[in-house]
């Protein structure tokens, strides 16, 4: 039975943005993210979450199995309406990734795993750490986990830092911390690593001794066209350590680069010049009626023709509207031209306009096509009431 999880969502710069969702490591909680969550959402959408008996989500009695992991995130992907969405999953999160890729790969747009890796050790090691943590608690274990997460040089140039990461550890559920170690000591993906189709990114850190560069490059073998890539120096937490690459990385792999940065400026762009030209009633329909095979062509559109010609200085939106009708009509594109012709009618353009455009046309494009043009016009202007 799934619980739900707590999250963290940061809405990305427009509606129609992708969304990156960021899963932790075994006793973080989502703010492990907060290097991140900012940079990223300046492109997408951007869900952190805590997973079951971490940080602010539910705390079911264990053991747990990495397929209950993932089906709670899928769960929760499944609330908010998103169908398919971009992961990224460092260490346990990196197990969960790879479940939801294997299993459900129609939920994922691309696959970035960090400092994971297809089975993590033997499962007495697991085990024991359960045991031990609940007798102990998270607390007792603080120490030898921040000692993998950093490195030695970080870790003695940055104290406030590892208090803080301390802080994390501790506020872990001991219930929760030893249910995952119980899921990961079950966890074995190696034979099916071929299975995932997604792009995938796969990141080690070079001084990470909980999941070693050979446990990634394992990883990146079994994962057709994957990328590989090691961060020095960084150990287990490498999106603290080398936040800034790890997040440049990210982003390559995402699409939320500075060029796709730019290509979501000009779509921003273009939908508003677009709504201001075509109103807003006709581009709800067509937004509302895009499909994931659509898509592209609508975003190409929009950025193209909106974002850049109709927002170029040289002519002004009654000479392009009017230009627009000319060109419409001398190739019979008579779909189109209905379109603009109830636009340009919507935006104040007066019936004897449109018969200028038509009767001019008509003699440098042909009579038939100018015909079709007014008979469009008229059964417009008879709707609209405008004489």
């Amino acid at each position: 039975m799934t619980v739900a999880l707590a999250h963290r969502h940061v809405e990305g710069p427009h509606t129609d943005a992708e969304t990156v969702v960021l899963i932790g490591s075994l006793g973080s909680d989502r703010s492990m993210w907060n290097p991140q969550i900012g940079p990223l959402s300046a492109s997408v959408h951007v869900l952190a979450v805590d997973l079951r008996g971490h940080g602010a989500s539910p705390i079911p009695a264990g053991p747990y199995s990495v397929a209950e992991l993932a089906e709670d995130v899928l769960s929760l992907l499944d609330s908010l309406d998103l169908p398919r969405v971009h992961i990224v999953g460092l260490s346990l999160g990196g197990a969960v990734s790879q479940w939801i890729a294997i299993h459900r790969p129609e939920r994922v747009r691309t696959l970035t795993l960090l400092c994971t890796s297809a089975k993590f050790g033997e499962p007495a090691q697991w085990l024991d750490r359960a045991r031990a943590v609940r007798e102990s608690g998270t607390a007792a274990l603080a120490d030898a986990v921040l000692a993998r997460w950093f490195t030695p040089e970080l870790a003695s140039r940055d104290t406030d830092l590892v208090e803080r990461h301390r802080r994390m550890i501790d506020r872990t559920s001991d219930e929760g911390y030893a249910a995952c170690c119980e899921a990961l000591s079950e966890w074995d993906s190696r034979a099916d690593l071929a299975r995932i189709t997604a792009p995938t990114l796969v990141i080690a850190g070079r001084q990470d001794p909980s999941t070693t560069p050979d446990d990634l490059r394992l990883i990146a073998d079994g994962i057709a066209g994957s990328t590989y890539l090691v961060l020095d120096p960084a150990a287990h937490l490498a999106n603290v350590e080398q936040a800034g690459r790890v997040t440049a990385a990210i982003s390559a792999h995402i699409g939320a680069d500075a060029y796709s940065t730019g290509r979501s400026a000009a779509h921003d762009a273009g939908m508003a010049v677009r709504r201001s030209v075509l109103g807003d009633a006709h581009v709800d329909r067509s937004v509302s009626a895009r499909t994931e095979f659509t898509a592209p062509f609508q975003d190409f559109i929009t950025r193209t023709a909106w974002g850049d010609i109709w927002n170029r200085p040289g002519l002004d939106h009654p000479t392009r509207r009017l230009l627009t009708l000319a060109v419409l009509t001398a190739l019979g594109n008579q779909h189109e031209l209905d379109m603009h012709i109830r636009a340009a009618l919507r935006a104040g353009t007066a019936p004897e306009e449109l018969a200028e455009v038509f009767l001019h046309t008509a003699v440098y494009a042909g009579v038939p096509n100018s015909n079709n043009a007014f008979a469009l016009a008229q059964a417009a202007i008879d709707e609209s009431g405008t004489s």
